[in-house]
């Protein structure tokens, strides 16, 4: 059943019909929304510390295919010019966006981002269950 039949099922024609002009009367932007933000924008932004020191930057995000939920942001962390940087997953739930700072705030110490969970670019983890439920209990969030 293809998704209109579903939705002509679910939803009388003028529900959808309102819908659809209700979508249409709103500017539409591509990068960002009020609650929304497109992973080109998160990629690249600064994290931070509770107390304001840069820690690294988000290098990418990991999306569910099936759930659609971003489960990581991998933050590249230490190195210079691309020499000896690690990159750390960090559960999604973890980050806080800061509006003044526009950034990501993380409530984890340097020391605990060292010790935690990390990989080097050319040696990427599988992201299966086992490997998300260690990186999520490391950092104190369930998985």
């Amino acid at each position: 059943m293809n998704q209109t039949t579903q939705n002509r099922q679910t939803y009388s024609d003028a529900t959808l019909e309102k819908r659809r002009e209700f979508d249409r009367s709103r500017p539409v932007e591509r990068d960002e929304t009020s609650r929304l933000i497109s992973s080109n924008k998160v990629e690249g932004t600064t994290v931070y510390s509770p107390s304001g020191d840069k820690m690294g930057s988000i290098d990418h995000v990991m999306i569910g295919k099936r759930s659609g939920r971003a489960e990581y942001a991998v933050m590249s962390f230490g190195g210079f010019l691309g020499m000896g940087e690690s990159f750390h997953p960090l559960p999604w739930d973890k980050l806080d966006y800061d509006t003044e700072r526009d950034g990501y705030v993380v409530d984890i110490s340097k020391e605990q981002l060292e010790k935690g969970p990390s990989f080097k670019r050319d040696a990427e983890p599988d992201y299966d269950r086992n490997y998300g439920e260690s990186v999520y209990t490391y950092y104190g969030v369930i998985y």
